[in-house]
């Protein structure tokens, strides 16, 4: 089981958070600790587990947990569509081999701001570029991308992979793509290194993405319904019972 400080609700399965949270309800009548629920929030980082379990902890009536949860569900799933459109852009310019600044000038639609100037950005891309080339590179760390980076590290790590692409060719990010954990961007980057066409990457990236947010609203659902029905003292069998409505 993983702890709460690994929870992607983005990236894991479906019956991998439900039984996070029919773990959260068997510990729950074991230990028969009010306390256990307080330590599970503070441990666990995932915005959305973090919003239901401290929601868990108040006194507030379940139609306006609900509603809160439908709210922050909206903001976390807006954001997460912001930044996997910020890598689509990104891989879609690297496949028409389009200038690193034009792909910059476009986060501008998406990130508001760009997070430094052009000439800092640049610099910093390029200065990764170098750190990535040392002999005892941490290169799992440097290279990995994913949408729980800040803006201004997204922005740095996606222009190098377009300046990099655009200086070595295509064919060269293969050999960053077994240093990936996974997820969009690793899918995507792997789709560009195998030489697609642009217009039928743009698609079949947008189609991903779109996948992938559809089944984490469907997640984000039942995880507010499972915290719900653990909160109103149902039976495990009874949380289980709620969990395989959002399951095929």
């Amino acid at each position: 089981m993983e702890s709460g400080k690994e929870l992607d609700i983005l990236e894991m399965p479906v019956e991998g958070l439900a039984a996070y949270w029919l773990s959260i309800k068997k510990l729950l009548d074991a230990k028969k600790d009010p306390g256990f629920l307080s330590e599970e929030t503070e441990s666990t980082a995932e915005p959305f587990i973090r919003h239901l379990l401290e929601t868990a902890l108040t006194g507030m009536e379940p139609e306006l947990a609900r509603r809160l949860a439908r709210v922050k569900r909206g903001v976390l799933l807006s954001e997460f569509r912001r930044k996997i459109e910020m890598m689509r852009l990104t891989l879609v310019g690297i496949a028409a081999s389009e200038n690193p600044r034009l792909t910059l000038i476009r986060f501008s639609a998406l990130a508001g701001p760009i997070p430094f100037n052009e000439k800092r950005t640049f610099e910093l891309a390029y200065g990764l570029m170098n750190t990535v080339g040392q002999k005892d590179a941490d290169l799992p760390t440097l290279l990995g991308v994913d949408h729980k980076m800040k803006d201004d590290r997204l922005v740095v790590k996606l222009l190098f992979y377009a300046i990099m692409a655009r200086r070595s060719g295509r064919q060269a990010l293969h050999e960053h793509i077994p240093h990936l954990k996974g997820g969009y961007f690793a899918e995507g980057l792997s789709l560009c290194a195998d030489g697609f066409e642009p217009d039928f990457l743009a698609r079949q990236l947008a189609q991903i993405r779109d996948a992938a947010l559809a089944a984490t609203r469907r997640k984000m659902d039942m995880s507010t319904e499972m915290c719900l029905a653990i909160r109103q003292g149902f039976s495990y069998d009874e949380v289980f019972t709620v969990a395989r409505a959002f399951m095929v």
